[in-house]
């Protein structure tokens, strides 16, 4: 072994970037959990959804790492910011879209047990994100490869 632990840390540095934005991301969940609901829950961690969105700090963070790393101008930039775009569009609008579904089909299956005796398990609703928790995924996505890099 010839390179010094910092050139690990300097090769791998996007996917660092990545993996601790999103880790980062889900502990928050916690937090934010605890202040929203003045207790403790554990299980956000899990979830999908929530503020803030792991998703998103984890596409920006490998993405600015890229731009950061190989050059705005690098293709290997713009095919993060291409593959950004679908993660931070699905996070947003498919998957928010598909949790409000959710929870139509869960008030209509409550209305159904209640009448007729039915039998079903609920749905997950919370499944996609607000904008807010896309944005505010983004900017710890992007403030994590920012410190990551001054400190490689």
């Amino acid at each position: 072994m010839t390179g010094k632990m910092t050139s690990d840390i300097a090769i791998y540095y996007p996917l660092y970037s990545a993996v601790i934005s999103m880790l980062t991301a889900q502990t928050l969940k916690i937090f934010y959990a605890l202040h929203k609901y003045q207790n403790l829950k554990l299980k956000e961690v899990f979830t999908s959804g929530g503020m803030p969105s792991s998703h998103s700090a984890m596409v920006t963070g490998l993405t600015v790492a890229i731009g950061l790393k190989e050059g705005w101008s690098s293709s290997l930039f713009g095919i993060c910011v291409v593959f950004s775009a679908i993660v931070l569009y699905d996070a947003a609008g498919v998957r928010q879209a598909v949790g409000e579904q959710a929870a139509l089909l869960n008030q209509l299956i409550d209305n159904m047990v209640a009448k007729k005796g039915f039998q079903s398990k609920k749905i997950t609703e919370i499944l996609g994100h607000t904008p807010l928790e896309v944005v505010v995924g983004c900017l710890l996505g992007i403030i994590i490869a920012v410190v990551l890099y001054k400190l490689k």
